[in-house]
């Protein structure tokens, strides 16, 4: 057959491969709850559930175990998606059937569309249900919120000596409602955050809505390094002070790595890899050619140069590093990028240097005549 031959002018739409990243959601809550008179229809047990209007959801608790007063307190700050998994109430043996709960958020993602990155057991804190807390979080790329179980200040101090996860933000004191509500109120308040400024901001020095007070009294003054809140971040607990309203202060984690120290740095690790990945998901069983390598590249920094712009990044590059990629493994399939980035640290500490000086005296006569 022979070949047409095209003589003139014609046009062809073409879309490049490589595509612009969204940013995952993370204002997306998981957690385990108790509530054995809540509506079984709308929180049945063992099974992870999307609640998206959680005021609505607040009529249908009961008024049983943690799941009424943890929902309480998220309402009081926003209205996110909130994942829960109900566990029973166990006088004997309840840790265990918490750390089942949040093995089910796990699958949450599969039964309910959205993965739950802000993870917590409001009211049902121990060491055994916080570490099996820290370990879900990673596995889900999230961060936890764990109030320290301690009656004192000596306590509370001692407690982060058994943890290390960067995915772990511990709390104290308790607020003077107790049980769910200083936890729900983390929860609640991170989601606000993420929605209203973004995950590059710790929950640390914003308002707290529905804090009446504290079940133990933290002293701390703004310019004072020797405050029970002082010590407490030193310790890595994040704790609540007053001024202009009730707020948690702190940002650290509780790994000894000080790369990931903030609450903030890591959050921005795991919001890089999870929506990077999501996007080149359209990449993957395509041709490994120079051109999609080039395109995956450009996608990755396409990106990095659009949270950098909105202020969410300080920087980010991503490249293709021939070392790591033998040509053994190319035919084989597989590709090997990097990429290296700087999250915006919080302003953590601020020092200002106070200069006593005469010399605004020296013209003295002429800012008489002038004035």
């Amino acid at each position: 057959m022979t070949t047409p031959v095209f003589h003139g002018i014609k046009t062809n739409l073409l879309t490049t491969a490589s595509t612009a990243i969204t940013s995952v959601a993370t204002a997306v809550i998981g957690m385990v709850a108790t509530g054995s008179d809540a509506d079984a229809a709308l929180f049945p047990l063992n099974t992870p559930v999307l609640i998206d209007d959680v005021r609505t959801a607040l009529a249908r608790t009961g008024t049983q175990g943690t799941l009424p007063v943890a929902l309480a307190a998220i309402a009081d700050q926003c209205s996110p998606l909130v994942i829960v998994v109900r566990v029973e109430t166990s006088a004997d043996g309840q840790d265990a059937l918490v750390e089942a709960g949040l093995q089910k958020l796990l699958t949450a993602e599969q039964v309910t569309t959205y993965r739950p990155r802000i993870l917590g057991a409001p009211g049902l804190a121990s060491e055994a249900v916080t570490t099996a807390l820290a370990t879900v979080a990673k596995q889900l790329r999230g961060m936890a919120y764990a109030l320290v179980p301690a009656a004192d200040l000596a306590g509370a101090l001692a407690y982060p000596a058994g943890f290390g996860a960067r995915e772990l933000m511990l709390l104290w004191p308790d607020s003077a409602v107790g049980g769910a509500d200083i936890e729900g109120r983390a929860l609640g308040l991170r989601a606000a955050i993420d929605a209203a400024t973004g995950w590059h901001k710790t929950l640390s020095n914003v308002e707290i809505a529905g804090i009446t007070g504290l079940a133990e009294p933290v002293s701390w003054g703004l310019d004072d390094t020797t405050t029970d809140a002082a010590l407490l971040n030193s310790a890595n607990i994040t704790t609540l002070v007053r001024k202009n309203g009730w707020r948690f202060w702190g940002n650290r984690t509780t790994s000894s790595d000080a790369h990931w120290a903030f609450e903030s740095a890591v959050r921005t690790s795991q919001v890089l890899q999870d929506s990077i990945e999501d996007a080149c998901f359209r990449f993957a069983d395509k041709p490994l050619t120079v051109g999609l390598v080039k395109d995956i590249v450009a996608t990755a920094n396409g990106y990095f140069r659009k949270l950098v712009k909105q202020g969410l990044l300080i920087g980010a590059t991503c490249w293709y590093d021939p070392a790591a990629n033998a040509g053994a493994d190319l035919a084989n399939g597989q590709l090997a990028l990097d990429y290296d980035f700087t999250p915006a640290a919080p302003l953590e500490g601020l020092t200002f240097n106070q200069r006593l000086t005469d010399k605004y005296y020296v013209d003295f006569a002429t800012l008489l005549a002038t004035s």
